[in-house]
């Protein structure tokens, strides 16, 4: 209801639908933390939704199903490990497609922080992924 309501501000370059993705995703990013802040304790953590598989030719056997399970499980708990800063930019960037600049002009912050929290958020999930134990990102959020 926001972005219909605010849709005579949007300003697209020639209604290129990527600029209209990301203006949409500023919106619900923010209704969404705005929902948040009133409505979670601080230390409430968001659940993502698991993602739902990509048709294929052929139906995976039950071992692969088992297995492709396991490693949609083991990223999303890896993907909640990270701070918010950060598990919000690989989101952005891995699961919804948005360039650099898009994930900057989105969340408003430079696009060098972008570049960023992206090393260090993806750094972190590989060693997250890799190890047998927990891993906790070092020096808080980083956040500039």
């Amino acid at each position: 209801m926001r972005a219909f309501s605010a849709f005579e501000g949007f300003r697209g370059e020639e209604a290129n639908p990527q600029n209209a993705k990301a203006w949409l995703l500023t919106i619900v990013r923010n209704t969404s933390l705005t929902w948040l802040k009133r409505n979670r304790s601080a230390g409430a953590t968001i659940a993502f939704e698991e993602a739902l598989e990509e048709p294929s030719e052929r139906s995976p056997d039950p071992e692969e199903r088992l297995l492709i399970s396991c490693d949609r499980e083991q990223v999303r708990q890896a993907l909640e490990q990270l701070p918010s800063d950060f598990r919000e930019a690989v989101v952005l960037r891995e699961m919804e497609g948005l360039s650099y600049r898009e994930i900057s002009a989105t969340i408003g912050i430079p696009l060098g922080t972008v570049m960023s929290r992206l090393s260090r958020g993806r750094d972190w999930l590989r060693r997250i992924l890799s190890s047998p134990s927990p891993v906790k990102p070092e020096g808080g959020t980083g956040t500039r």
